[in-house]
C-alpha cells in the first residue's frame, strides 16, 4: 500500500508542478512532512542538500531519496516513476500544442501568468531553507533571537556571497561542508 502511496502522492505532485526541482520542494515537503509525516522537516532538508550534490534533476533526486528512506528501494523506484510518468505524458502534450500554436497569444499569457507563481514556489522554499539554517527550525521561533544559529548565518552569508561571485556550486558545498565540519568541532 505505500509504494502505491509513493507513486500517486509523487505523480501528484509531478502534475502540478511547474518551474522545475526547485519548485517542486514546497509540494515534496508539504507530501512528505507535514500531510503523511513520513519525514522530519530535518530529514527533509538532508534529502533536498543530498540531492542538489547528486547528479541529475533535483526533483526526481529528492523523490529518489525520499521514497528510499520512507520505504527502501522498492519506495524509491515508486516516488521516482511517480514523479517522472506524468512529465513524460505532459512534456510530449505540451510540445504538441506549442510546435502548433506557440505563436497565439493565449500561449504566452499562460506562460507569462506561470512565471511568478513559480517564482513564488521557489521563494518558499527559499525561507523555510534559511529558517532551518539560521535557527534550526522551519518556522520563525518566537524567541528568535535566542535560537539564532551564528555558525549557520555564517555559512549561509558566505555561500550567498560565493555564489554572487560564481564560484563553482560544488566547490560551494565543499567548502559549506568544511566550514560546518570545523565550525562544529571548535564548538
Amino acid at each position: 500500500m505505500i509504494y502505491l502511496q509513493l507513486f500517486l502522492e509523487f505523480a501528484k505532485i509531478s502534475l502540478v508542478c511547474v518551474g522545475g526541482g526547485y519548485a517542486s520542494m514546497p509540494l515534496i515537503q508539504a507530501a512528505v512532512v507535514d500531510t503523511y509525516h513520513w519525514l522530519s522537516f530535518g530529514e527533509f532538508v538532508d534529502i533536498f542538500t543530498i540531492s542538489q550534490m547528486t547528479p541529475g534533476p533535483i526533483g526526481i533526486n529528492a523523490a529518489t531519496f525520499a521514497g528510499m528512506k520512507i520505504a527502501g528501494l522498492g519506495g524509491a523506484i515508486c516516488a521516482t516513476m511517480g514523479f517522472v510518468t506524468p512529465s513524460i505524458f505532459l512534456c510530449i502534450a505540451l510540445a504538441k500544442i506549442i510546435f502548433k500554436y506557440g505563436d497565439l497569444g493565449a500561449i504566452h499569457g499562460i506562460l507569462n501568468g506561470l512565471r511568478p507563481a513559480v517564482m513564488a514556489l521557489i521563494a518558499a522554499a527559499c525561507v523555510s531553507f534559511v529558517l532551518l539554517a539560521v535557527w534550526n527550525s522551519d518556522k520563525l521561533p518566537e524567541n528568535f533571537a535566542a535560537t539564532f544559529d551564528m555558525r549557520g548565518a555564517v555559512i549561509l552569508i558566505g555561500a550567498l556571497a560565493a555564489v554572487r561571485l560564481k564560484i563553482g556550486v560544488i566547490k560551494v558545498l565543499l567548502a559549506s561542508g568544511a566550514a560546518g565540519l570545523i565550525l562544529g568541532l571548535l564548538g
